[in-house]
Parts: C-alpha cells; sequence; structure tokens
C-alpha cells in the first residue's frame, strides 16, 4: 500500500512539473496532421472552390451586363 502511495506522489509531483505548456514534438505533430488532411482533400476543396469561385463570378458578370 506504501508503494502506491509513493507512486500516486510522484505522479502528481511529476504531473505539476510538466505542465509547463507544448513542446515542440506536439506542435511537430499537429503540423504532420495537418499536411496530411491538405494532402488527402487538397485536390477536393481546389475544386469546390474554384466552382464556387466560378459561378459568382458569373453572377456579378450577369449583374453588371443588366
Amino acid at each position: 500500500m506504501k508503494f502506491l502511495s509513493n507512486l500516486r506522489a510522484r505522479l502528481r509531483k511529476n504531473h505539476l512539473k510538466n505542465n509547463a505548456g507544448q513542446g515542440a514534438t506536439e506542435y511537430i505533430l499537429l503540423l504532420v496532421v495537418i499536411v496530411g488532411l491538405v494532402v488527402a482533400f487538397g485536390p477536393k476543396i481546389k475544386s469546390a472552390v474554384e466552382g464556387k469561385a466560378g459561378k459568382v463570378g458569373q453572377q456579378i458578370e450577369d449583374f453588371t451586363v443588366q
């Protein structure tokens, strides 16, 4: 039982020490996830944006012609 108490106390102490903020590793992992999403969904997003931009451009052109 004393072992568990000591372990719990050490974990609390280490948790308080390591609660300083995000490290470089976490930022790198976040960047990897974002790049992966862009690579995976980039073409779909690009075609959707181009389609919407074309429609908006056409509507503006139709509005100015009238």
